[in-house]
């Protein structure tokens, strides 16, 4: 009896223990006491946002380990919804999808990591990362308290979770935070005829849907430190966007973070978005300096947006929306005016930076790991191209008695031709206003004029004869990502083709050119039309390989393939005039280089060896 009565109390004691022991444990990481705890020691946030769909794959560590070397020691990123979420219900996290990857890759530099997975991001990126079909249901409506969108976004998270929970500090991963919705207070602020009630219980569900799916670190959200009313969740650490007054920032978090911090700045800008048409916009470094040393000097964790941009590839550029511009389309390059340039360079704000974080650290910061190598090609000629008009002979059209969308057509990114041919004569003015977001207008194959969202211009004068053909290749320039014009963002013609005042109805066709991948084509020898839209192609050889810069500047309008990927789009308007070729995805000897160039083809391809991003043409040069 004496033996079962000392075993029973030895599992007694050991189970008190683990009890007490369980009770003592430590987080990994907190919020306490008004601070960051980090397996119990107070924790101050030096992070930098950069977005690995933005930067090759390859690239990945490089950049991670510039951040290092600058003295932070935390990445944030963002998630794209419509990145992973291929086509309805198609998910990928492989390849240069891999999220896990990143995250662990980020671990093996040495920096900790925040998730902000929206689901809205804004960001600059199409559709703010929401998935273009989610249009197509009609019972649908973005970032409200609706089943419908609800049930897509439960969707993603549980696909989202999967990839980040196993990778929570709290299993030994690096993920500290992360993020509930994003910028919503903005989103309120804009959309009054909504209840904030209403508004709140949709944020408070999308909270609700991390937590249930494994979510074990510290929530946050951000806002403007005067929009924390309709942005913050009730759970989640409130932090102020661009917040450069600290009083006003401690204030505003202790209004609704229980009198106390921590105090963040989830975004602080050392640089800004760019827009074509428009000048560059950049900030002095030492504007940067100063305000970073005042977050340092005061315990203020912060983020620099962004510490690297990267580019926008393929089709992933969003736009903006104001009175003046029916759309402000973001640039290919979302160099941000960073501290680490578009191509992964440390600028002269970057080492001004790191001179900072350097008096924080009794250690010596790591050697600034080297830039990629850069190459120039010897210029080459293009050495096949075809019209488009000839390329699409052969397809068959959708038909109908009025031009169809983007969405209707099924499509999320490209172009559609739309098409129609006349029974009689017809002259004066073409009108579209329900253009989104670009087109060129053809009679017979002959360029009569452009048409664009950004200054407004929806017409033109035409004369039509009887038999003749009206082409209008439309362009989907990148889907609003900001404020509540993003719950009007269908592409392609939206409204009735009129000409003087007159609907143009029935025997529609429509030809879809999604240039998800470059068309394959038979090329033929033949004299190119002036002014007509082309696909091109030519190839050159390396003997060895390294990021260059394709110069644009004696092009028009359209998008490039390097070896099949997509670099994204130029525009001889600028400012942007070269585009980033990230040196991994060009190969020794042969390569290919495919173009589709909307306005005037050119014959010789040139590379340089630095990005020319400043060199704004403006709309009257068009």
């Amino acid at each position: 009896m004496k033996k079962i009565f000392r075993k029973f109390s030895t599992i007694l004691l050991i189970f008190l223990s683990g009890v007490m022991f369980s009770q003592n444990k430590i987080s990994a990481f907190e919020i306490k006491n008004g601070s960051f705890l980090l397996h119990g020691k107070p924790f101050t946030i030096h992070s930098g946002e950069m977005h690995y769909p933005r930067v090759p794959k390859e690239y990945w560590k490089h950049r991670l380990q510039m951040m290092k070397a600058m003295g932070l020691n935390t990445v944030t990123t963002y998630v794209f919804w419509n990145y992973h979420e291929e086509s309805p219900g198609q998910w990928n996290f492989s390849g240069e999808k891999d999220l896990k990857k990143f995250i662990k890759t980020a671990q093996e530099v040495g920096l900790y990591v925040i998730i902000r997975p929206g689901p809205y991001v804004c960001a600059e990126w199409e559709f703010g990362g929401y998935p273009w079909w989610l249009q197509k249901n009609r019972n649908l409506e973005i970032r409200t308290d609706n089943k419908a969108f609800l049930d897509e976004c439960e969707k993603y998270i549980i696909q989202l979770t999967k990839q980040i929970v196993p990778l929570q500090i709290d299993r030994g991963g690096p993920v500290i935070m992360v993020q509930a919705e994003n910028e919503f207070g903005s989103y309120v602020e804009q959309r009054k005829e909504i209840s904030l009630q209403a508004h709140r219980r949709y944020s408070h569900k999308i909270k609700d849907m991390l937590l249930k799916h494994g979510i074990t670190v510290p929530l946050f959200t951000s806002d403007g430190s005067s929009l924390f009313k309709g942005g913050s969740i009730e759970g989640a650490l409130p932090t102020a966007n661009g917040e450069s007054d600290i009083d006003v920032l401690k204030k505003s978090i202790n209004e609704y973070h229980n009198g106390k911090g921590p105090y963040m700045v989830a975004e602080y800008y050392p640089g800004w978005l760019d827009h074509w048409a428009e000048p560059f916009v950049k900030v002095k470094t030492e504007d940067v300096v100063k305000q970073s040393e005042i977050y340092i000097k005061n315990n203020i964790s912060f983020n620099y947006y962004m510490i690297h941009g990267g580019t926008n590839f393929a089709f992933t550029s969003g736009a903006n929306y104001d009175k003046d511009h029916d759309i402000q389309p973001d640039l290919t390059s979302y160099d941000y005016d960073a501290p680490i340039n578009e191509a992964g360079w440390a600028t002269p704000k970057y080492t001004a930076l790191r001179s900072v974080f350097q008096k924080l650290n009794n250690n010596k910061l790591p050697e600034i790991p080297q830039p990629i190598k850069v190459i120039t090609i010897p210029e080459f000629k293009i050495s096949k191209t075809a019209p488009l008009f000839d390329v699409i002979k052969g397809r068959k059209p959708v038909v109908n008695n009025q031009p169809l969308s983007f969405e209707d057509l099924n499509l999320g990114s490209g172009y559609v031709l739309y098409r129609r041919k006349f029974d009689q004569n017809q002259k004066g003015t073409l009108e579209i206003k329900g253009l989104r977001d670009y087109a060129v207008v053809y009679i017979n194959e002959k360029k009569m004029g452009e048409l664009n969202r950004i200054d407004k211009k929806y017409d033109l004068d035409i004369e039509i004869r009887k038999g003749d053909r009206l082409d209008i290749l439309v362009e989907n320039m990148g889907r609003i990502n900001y404020g509540s014009e993003i719950n009007h963002n269908i592409k392609g013609i939206i409204s009735p083709v009129k000409i003087n005042e007159n609907e143009v109805s029935e025997n529609w066709e429509m030809f879809t050119l999604p240039f998800d991948r470059f068309p394959d084509y038979d090329y033929k020898l033949k004299n190119i039309p002036q002014n007509s839209p082309v696909i091109q192609e030519a190839e050159f050889n390396l003997t060895e390989t390294g990021d260059t810069f394709l110069d644009t500047r004696d092009f028009g309008k359209g998008i490039v393939f390097i070896n099949g990927k997509n670099i994204g789009r130029y525009w001889k308007i600028g400012p942007q005039q070269t585009l980033y070729v990230p040196g991994v995805w060009l190969k020794k000897g042969k390569n290919v280089i495919q173009i589709f160039e909307q306005l005037n083809p050119n014959t010789t391809i040139k590379t340089i060896d630095h990005p020319i991003l400043e060199q704004l043409v403006g709309l009257g040069g068009m």
